[in-house]
Parts: structure tokens; sequence; C-alpha cells
């Protein structure tokens, strides 16, 4: 059994970073790489309404809005919707809607949640096409034209993502993220397109049919991760999700390690819930690609568990004078060689194919090497934590949320310092 869990641990990094890159070039060559760097310019385009639901965010906002000012974009709604904050969101959402007449403001008294929040802005919306942002994201002036298309030139697309950047980098936490969003999880979805399917939309940016939504039963309210929810129950139901690398928004992410450990136990959750909710995909007879995201999911899960058998069974060995190290390394040396040698061509993929998106990105190459050490421990460790949560956890109807942990804080003093030195 031991050796079982040792190939295990050895091997399905192996096989899983292989199939990412490999993935990830064949999207990159077949349909991004000589695409035009701006959307061609046409007035072809439907109007859309902006959601952007908003809790506790009086600080974010105000860029948020502002970024929204700047679409290159014919025609647009922005619908706001305050869920329940305790701060003085409102008041600022209130302000700003004095200055934007295109800006609608929705309070809700009660929290309820951000899947609750959306679909308030959804049955409110005048268009028939909605592009779900946070209260953070900075869209791109063209994101939107690079979304929309896919809806209206595909009669089975029902919604299509973004590409988030990371624009706090003050701390050696941020810094690191950015190597994750722009090389781990824009090499997995390009990777995800070219079998068919989507593990997840990026909730910071998603644009969708209004009519998928409601033939779906709109959003799910008891979900901590909506977007995970959403992009699997439309894909049960037959529809298409795509993901749009040319549409880029500026996002605030966690810079501590309490905030990211939050933020990924609460994702961990959230996709651990839907797997099981969407278990008896297994079962269908089709359905092939959601059952390769399924088998994709499941080995990154039987991997995490492997990490803390082993170190049990290791200590155990040495307690009896038996190294759990020579079972590692031999005769099964060449995989972690080899892992190694995926994970570096991973990152040199990844920055190479998100360089077009933002010039310089590869400097941060060098606190890449951190991510092994920090994320593969604290994702492993969220998700041992939020599988018995979800299992035993209490069932609840609407999923609150918290004052979401955005970073802001050294995002506003690298702005000031970027501001005194211009």
């Amino acid at each position: 059994m031991v050796h079982v869990l040792v190939a295990a641990f050895k091997i399905i990094p192996l096989l899983l970073s292989f199939a990412w890159i490999f993935g990830a070039v064949i999207f990159y060559w077949n349909r991004e790489r000589n695409s035009p760097a701006i959307p061609v310019e046409t007035n072809i385009l439907p109007p859309i309404s902006i959601i952007v639901p908003c809790h506790n965010e009086e600080l974010t906002i105000a860029n948020t809005i502002a970024a929204l000012d700047r679409l290159q974009y014919p025609e647009f709604e922005i619908i706001a919707v305050n869920d329940g904050s305790s701060d003085h969101t409102q008041a600022v959402l209130e302000n700003l809607a004095l200055s934007q007449p295109r800006m609608r403001v929705i309070n809700v008294v009660r929290n309820k949640g951000k899947g609750a929040a959306l679909n308030v802005g959804i049955v409110s919306s005048r268009y028939d096409h909605v592009v779900c942002i946070d209260a953070d994201s900075e869209l791109d002036p063209y994101a939107p034209r690079w979304l929309i298309p896919h809806l209206t030139q595909n009669a089975n697309v029902a919604a299509v993502t973004g590409n988030p950047r990371v624009k706090n980098r003050g701390t050696l936490v941020g810094r690191i993220q950015v190597g994750e969003f722009s090389v781990c999880v824009g090499i997995i979805r390009r990777y995800h397109q070219v079998i068919g399917k989507l593990g997840t939309m990026s909730g910071v940016l998603m644009a969708f049919k209004k009519r998928a939504l409601f033939d779906i039963g709109l959003l799910d309210t008891d979900c901590i991760t909506e977007d995970i929810a959403v992009t699997w129950k439309l894909q049960r139901a037959g529809w298409d999700v795509r993901f749009e690398p040319r549409a880029l928004c500026d996002v605030l992410m966690p810079d501590t390690i309490k905030g990211l450990w939050k933020q990924r136990v609460r994702w961990a959750s959230g996709g651990f819930d839907t797997m099981i909710r969407n278990l008896e995909i297994v079962f269908w007879p089709n359905a092939w690609a959601l059952k390769v995201l399924y088998l994709e999911y499941f080995l990154s899960a039987f991997w995490t568990f492997t990490v803390p058998v082993l170190v049990i069974v290791g200590l155990m060995l040495h307690h009896h004078g038996v190294s759990l190290l020579s079972q590692w390394f031999s005769p099964w040396g060449w995989t972690v060689c080899l892992t190694g040698l995926f994970s570096a061509l991973m990152f040199i993929a990844g920055f190479w194919m998100h360089e077009r998106y933002e010039k310089g990105v590869g400097k941060f190459g060098y606190w890449a090497i951190w991510y092994p050490f920090l994320y593969w421990v604290l994702n492993g460790a969220a998700f041992l934590v939020s599988v018995p949560k979800v299992l035993f956890g209490k069932r609840v109807k609407f999923s609150t949320w918290i004052s979401p942990d955005r970073g802001v804080l050294s995002y506003e003093s690298m702005r000031l310092k970027r501001i005194a030195t211009e």
C-alpha cells in the first residue's frame, strides 16, 4: 500500500503538469497566437448590463466604477448591488451614482451572499447579456468587446470568463499570486478549453446570456463559490462555457498568509461541494469532457491526501529503523526530477503566453520558485480542512459573505508611492 501511495505522490503531478502544458500550447498555437491585440472596431454589439455585487467595499468600489467609465463599449448600464454592508458602501455608491447617469444602486438590507446579490442584479437588468464582476475588478477598456462576441456569435455558448491579473504586489504573497494567476490559472483554463469544458470561471469577470441563467434557475445562493457552481450547472445543462484570455481585468488579492488561508479554505470548500453536487455525472453514459475534469479533480484530491498519510507512515517506519526517503527516491527518483522539470516548463510557458498581455511579467519568475513551498502546502491543507466542513457542516439557504481581504492597504500604499514619484 505504501508503494502505491508513494507512486501516486510522484506520478500524479507529473501527469497533470504534462496534460496542462500540452493542452495550453495547443490552445495558444491554434486560437491565440495570431489574434489581434485589440478587438476589431464594430458597432454591432448588443447593450449589456454590468452587475457589481458589493459587501463592505467602501475602499475599492470607486476605482471599479471609474474603470467601467473608461470602457470602450457602445451601450451599457451599471447595476451596483449593496448586499447588507456594515460600512459606508451604500453612501459611496449613492454618491458615485450622482455623476454616473447609467448607474443604478440596489440596496439589499440583509446580507444574503454574492450569489443572491448577483441574482438580484440579473433580474433587475434591462438587457439580454450581463457581465458580472467583483467590486474590486478594474476592467480593461476592451474587456467586454472580447467577451460579448462569444455569446452573440455562438448559439450554444452561455458564458465566457476573462483573464484576471493581480494588481497588489507589495508583499511576497502578492508577488507569488502574480505567478499563480499568470501561469497556472491561465494554462489550466487553456487546457480545459481544448478538451471542451471549463473547470471554473473566474468570478471576478463573467459574461452570460441571461436566458441561459434563467434556464438553469439562476445562480445558487447556498454555495460559497458561485462561480464554480454556475460553471458546472450550465455545462451539465448542455451549455458551453468559454475562456477568453484577451479579456483582462485587474483584481486585488489577499497579501497576508491569514487572508490567503481564509480564501483558499473557501475556494476548496466550494470546489469540493460542487464536485459532491455533480457526482452523478460520473455515471452518465456520455459527457466525457466533464468526466475528464472530474478525474483531474479526483487525482488532485487523492494526491493531497497522500501527503499526510506518507508523513505519518514515514514517522512510524522511522521509529522502526526504516527510512521512507529510500522508498521515495528509489526506483522512482527520475519522476521527482521530471516533475520539477515540468513545473519549470509550466512557468516558462505560462509567462511566455501571458507576456503579450502584460509586458515584463517574467520578472516575477523569481518569486514563482516559492510557489510549491507556499501554495502546494497551503492549498493541500485547505482542502483537508474543507472536506469535513462540507460533509458535516450545516446547510444554509444563503451563503453569506464577510468582509473580503482585498489586500487593499498594501495596494493603496503602492498607489500613493507611485503618485509621489510621478
